[in-house]
C-alpha cells in the first residue's frame, strides 16, 4: 500500500518570487523523502490550484492525501480556506481521504532560521552591533494569531538578551516602522528587523520598506527554502499520515 501523498498547500501570491520560493522549499522536502509523492498547490493567485493537484493524485491512484498548510499562524486561511478547499475536493472524489495537519506555525527551530537570515542581512549591511530587534510578521484580524507571534518574539529576544517587539504588516499594530521608531525614541540606534514570512511578496516588502525608512540598520529575508522548514513540513506530514490509519 502506497504512503499517502503529501500536498504542501501555500496561500499563493501575485508576486512570482513567492511561488518560486515555495517550490524551492518543496524541492528541499523532496530531496529528504524521495520515496514520497509530494506536490505543491496554492489556494489562490498561483498555480497549480489545490483542485488540480488533487485530481492529478486521484488519477495516479492515490486515495489518501495529507495536506500540510504552509502558513505560519492559525488565522483565517487555516481556519476557513483550507477546510473549505478540502471539503470541496472530497465531495468531488468518492472514497478520497484528505487529512489537513496543523500549520507550520511557531516552531522553535524557526528561530534558528531567523538567526541565519538575520546574520546574512547584518553581514551585507556591515552591521556588527545591535541593541534591539523587531520580528515582522503578516498580521491577522485574529488576536490569537498575533499573540502567538508576540510570544515567539519574546522567546527570540530572550535568546539574544535584547529587547524585541512583534510588528505586523497588516490588520494589527504596530507596523514595522512604528516598532523601529519606538525603539529609536528610547535612544536605541542599532535596530534590526527579522522577516517572519515564509516567502517574498508585497507584505514583507512593505514591512522592510517601512522599517528602513524608520531607521532600521538591517532587514532579513523571509525564511524561504531552509532545511529546518522542510523538516517541519515532514514532521507535520508524519502526524497526518498516522491519523489516516484506521483505528
Amino acid at each position: 500500500m502506497a504512503a499517502p501523498a503529501l500536498v504542501a498547500l501555500a496561500h499563493g501570491s501575485r508576486d512570482p518570487r513567492s511561488a518560486a520560493t515555495i517550490k524551492a522549499l518543496v524541492a528541499e522536502v523532496k530531496t529528504m523523502r524521495p520515496d514520497l509523492r509530494i506536490e505543491t498547490a496554492f489556494l489562490d493567485l498561483s498555480k497549480p490550484s489545490f483542485d488540480t493537484v488533487v485530481d492529478r493524485l486521484v488519477k495516479a491512484g492515490f486515495d489518501e492525501i495529507v495536506v500540510v498548510p504552509l502558513l505560519l499562524t492559525e488565522a483565517f486561511h487555516a481556519k476557513v480556506d483550507v477546510p473549505g478547499a478540502i471539503a470541496a475536493a472530497t465531495s468531488r472524489h468518492e472514497g478520497l481521504k484528505i487529512r489537513a495537519t496543523r500549520v507550520l506555525g511557531m516552531e522553535a527551530a524557526f528561530l534558528e532560521v531567523l538567526d541565519v537570515r538575520l546574520r546574512e542581512a547584518l553581514k551585507e549591511a556591515r552591521v556588527r552591533e545591535l541593541d534591539a530587534l523587531v520580528l515582522a510578521a503578516a498580521g491577522s484580524s485574529d488576536p490569537l494569531a498575533n499573540q502567538a507571534v508576540a510570544r515567539l518574539a519574546r522567546t527570540w529576544g530572550t535568546r539574544h538578551k535584547l529587547p524585541v517587539t512583534a510588528a505586523f504588516a497588516s490588520a494589527a499594530p504596530p507596523a514595522a516602522g512604528e516598532a523601529v521608531r519606538a525603539f529609536r525614541a528610547e535612544g536605541r540606534r542599532h535596530i534590526a528587523v527579522a522577516s517572519f514570512f515564509l516567502a517574498p511578496g508585497f507584505l514583507p516588502d512593505r514591512a522592510a520598506e517601512l522599517a528602513i525608512e524608520a531607521g532600521a540598520v538591517a532587514v532579513s529575508e523571509p525564511l524561504g527554502a531552509h532545511p529546518e522548514v522542510a523538516r517541519a513540513i515532514l514532521a507535520r506530514y508524519a502526524v497526518g499520515a498516522v491519523e489516516l490509519v484506521p483505528v
